[in-house]
């Protein structure tokens, strides 16, 4: 629409989809009027307040109807102004990502000065890719401040959408913990997706990885534990994880505070299910560190979390009896994830 945008007829539901909540935070400020946004139990949950507060920095009125800092949101629109605005960085990379698809069409240039260390800088990346792609230039100073200039506008084009690294993951998973040899195609090696080193975490583990054009192969070999730094793939921890049971060793993640406000707190959720499939686990509020133990068979909860459902399937390939309760919940990203998995024993 070219950024003229009307507020919707009623609120806006969108269950625990953070992404969406996000996104649509900023863009709501086109929209003349005022734009109420929602979500499920879990996402009234989850915070969005260092974002709401860049918004005020550009005199627009963005609030938390429960004063919590969480959604139900109310975002009064009409013609952002821009400016310079200044954005914790340590919670989300998409606070980020939201006020750089919008900020094109404020009426200033915008300049995003980022508070402390920014996390999950693949993300980033992806985002002034996309924008670039899409005809609009931000200028990126050490990922300390980003500038948007005004005037800009979005061409249209024909794109081909990069297959998705986070969805392979539990494929090469597979391939490790069972070692066998997954080969996924489609996949984009030199993509700016953080997600697509995640073969090269199960290379440090043990596992042989191959890259031929656009398929990536990884054949299972015996494997150990590592210390990894994961703030650039934080949607491929709990896959790691699991992998991590069928090491020798400890397996230490480090970087991943950001996971306790996903779908669910994922580092609690990661402790308890691991610790059920017989580990030991030390949880901190930025790293988990995994020592397998004597497996054992368990119903696993996932929290209505699909990156739990999906990793802990993986799981069951080398421990008879693991049960994923509430599998519906893949439906988020990857609906026919099972049909998919079910493949690999053909």
């Amino acid at each position: 629409q070219g950024g003229k945008l009307k507020v919707p007829d009623g609120e806006v539901f969108i269950g625990n989809a953070g992404t969406t909540m996000r996104f649509l935070t900023t863009l709501a400020t086109l929209a003349p009027g005022i734009t109420r946004l929602t979500g499920d139990e879990r996402m009234q949950e989850r915070p969005i307040e260092d974002l709401l507060t860049c918004l005020r920095q550009m005199n627009l009125k963005a609030e938390s109807i429960q004063g919590n800092g969480c959604p139900p949101i109310e975002i009064h629109g009409g013609k952002p102004q821009g400016g310079s605005v200044t954005l914790a960085g340590d919670k989300s990379s998409q606070y980020l990502t939201s006020l750089l698809l919008s900020a094109p069409y404020f009426q200033n240039d915008t300049v995003i000065n980022i508070e402390g260390e920014l996390t999950s800088k693949s993300y980033v990346d992806i985002t002034l890719d996309i924008m670039q792609t899409f005809g609009v230039s931000v200028l990126n100073e050490f990922y300390q401040k980003f500038t948007v200039p005004a005037g800009q506008r979005y061409r249209a084009r024909s794109y081909a959408v990069e297959g998705d690294a986070s969805s392979a993951s539990y494929f090469f998973a597979a391939a490790a913990v069972a070692g066998g040899e997954v080969s996924v195609t489609h996949l984009n090696p030199d993509s700016v997706q953080g997600d697509i080193h995640f073969p090269d975490a199960l290379e440090q583990m043990g596992c042989e990885v191959k890259r031929s054009g656009e398929k990536i192969t990884v054949f299972g070999n015996p494997l150990r534990g590592i210390t990894i730094h994961m703030n650039d793939m934080p949607d491929v921890v709990q896959t790691l994880a699991v992998v991590a049971l069928f090491a020798e060793g400890k397996t230490t993640m480090t970087g991943i505070k950001n996971l306790r406000i996903k779908e669910t707190d994922r580092i609690a959720a990661l402790a308890n299910e691991l610790t059920r499939l017989g580990a030991s686990v030390e949880a901190g509020e930025d790293f988990i560190i995994i020592e397998p133990g004597t497996h054992q068979s368990a119903e696993v909860e996932t929290y209505d979390d699909h990156r739990m459902a999906m990793s802990f399937a993986v799981a069951g390939l080398g421990i008879p009896g693991v049960k994923i309760k509430n599998p519906r919940c893949v439906d988020k990203s990857f609906p026919d994830f099972f049909e998919r998995f079910q493949e690999l024993y053909g």
